[in-house]
């Protein structure tokens, strides 16, 4: 579908896909739009315009769609669907650096068993990490602005290495005329005054996790993990304003109120939140289920009523899902490669492997080769960098593809077997959650006009 309404907080929304632009709708075009766009549901729609408005009002409302179908919108095909030809060079523009194999919590959902990855546990060593700065710049070609993640495992667990390695891949960079950019991931338990001076004198991004309120978060990550965490995410927010940082939890079958998760941490000051369902084999208890969806969906739109509420008393917060840009979105070849990983990110592990990324860590069919050697199975990475949007099951059908590109390859792989497959409950998730942030964007460019 090239063309998507639907409703969100009693107000009605077009959005067109190709030229990714939203309409403020009134009742009436919105059910002749939802006739025209469900087949199988028009009966209902139509009953429902004839019970509320005239004859009259149809052909009224019909006409404006019709000028809309002149204009551009509402079309049947989309241009940039014809497997657009660009030169997509495989330069690398990011690594997620694993300094260390290990962690000091044991999370039921963690997909790294712990911090191993299903091996040893180990840390990277002073060579390998420089020769994965080495390899970053060398690989990355005519790419300016370059990222490095530090993860784990727990990537404190290995802090010295995380100080030289920025110090050297900074100085690395600016010798080549490029900008290196560092994010760390980090569960806090390692995280003092010292690294968080570190992070701001080096303006890194920081992704601390946290579950959600005590009885949720220790129930996944340990008995007494939440109040070993809370004093140092606070000390970020109280005394570091200046480091951009994400309280990044994670929502599983025990905890579908999660926007009360939400609200915790915002009553405890934190002001950019992101809050993801669990990924694991849908086999397990805590498993998100096909039958969740339902309260899945009205708690993102209590979640929205209460982004809604913080933005109108003047103290609003970021909630990484509703965070969309229209007019300065990700340019075409991004909209259908998606983040890359394969292709343009890799991950290394603590011996220097490559893989296309952290979830893909320890599946040795996808390991790429080494920073040492650089990369030795191209096909591999060669069939991640055809792994564009329109190359995916579905994926050409569904109106929210720009902004999912295909969705994760890692997801659909673990699901499905296939990285061309995607995770259909993940993708119901996120057509919701697009449609929260969408709407809340209708609604605070209207407040502003």
């Amino acid at each position: 579908m090239n063309w998507h309404a639907f409703s969100f907080l009693d107000q009605y929304y077009l959005f067109d896909t190709p030229s990714n632009s939203l309409f403020d709708l009134d009742r009436p075009t919105f059910l002749l739009l939802k006739e025209e766009s469900e087949p199988e549901n028009a009966d209902k729609y139509q009953q429902l315009f004839t019970a509320e408005f005239s004859p009259a009002i149809r052909d009224e409302v019909t006409k404006e769609i019709s000028v809309l179908k002149q204009e551009g919108y509402l079309m049947d095909r989309d241009p940039f669907l014809e497997k657009p030809v660009f030169n997509l060079k495989p330069e690398l523009k990011a690594l997620c650096l694993h300094l260390a194999h290990d962690c000091q919590l044991r999370c039921v959902y963690c997909f790294a068993g712990g911090g191993a990855f299903g091996g040893d546990k180990s840390l990277m060593s002073p060579e390998v990490g420089r020769a994965a700065i080495d390899f970053l710049c060398s690989s990355s070609g005519d790419k300016d602005h370059l990222e490095a993640d530090f993860f784990g495992g727990e990537p404190l667990l290995n802090k010295e290495l995380l100080f030289e390695l920025v110090l050297y891949g900074e100085e690395k960079a600016a010798s080549l005329g490029k900008k290196l950019h560092f994010t760390l991931t980090t569960n806090t338990l390692e995280l003092n005054r010292e690294i968080l001076e570190f992070l701001r004198q080096h303006q890194m991004g920081l992704v601390l996790s946290l579950d959600g309120r005590e009885a949720v978060n220790d129930r996944m990550r340990g008995k007494g993990s939440y109040q070993r965490i809370i004093p140092r995410i606070l000390e970020v927010v109280r005394d570091f304003p200046e480091i951009n940082y994400y309280v990044r939890g994670t929502y599983t079958r025990y905890n579908l109120d999660f926007s009360e998760d939400v609200k915790h941490f915002y009553d405890l000051g934190m002001r950019s939140i992101s809050v993801e369902p669990v990924v694991c084999n849908p086999k397990l208890p805590y498993a998100i289920r096909e039958e969740d969806l339902p309260q899945i969906y009205e708690e993102y739109d209590r979640l929205a009523v209460f982004f809604l509420e913080a933005m109108e008393k003047g103290d609003p917060f970021r909630f990484f899902h509703f965070v969309v840009e229209l007019e300065k979105g990700p340019c075409l070849p991004k909209r259908l490669l998606g983040c890359g990983a394969g292709f343009d990110y890799l991950a290394v592990t603590p011996k220097g492997e490559l893989y296309p990324c952290h979830q893909f860590v320890g599946e040795e069919p996808f390991k790429l080769g080494d920073v040492f050697t650089g990369i030795n199975t191209p096909e591999t990475r060669e069939t991640f960098g055809r792994a564009r949007l329109y190359e995916k099951e579905g994926c050409s059908d569904c109106w929210v593809r720009y902004y999912c590109s295909g969705g994760c390859h890692a997801h659909a792989y673990f699901a499905n077997d296939d990285i061309l497959k995607p995770d259909h409950l993940a993708c119901k998730l996120l057509r919701k959650r697009m449609e929260c942030a969408l709407g809340l964007y209708a609604m605070q460019i209207k407040n502003k006009s």
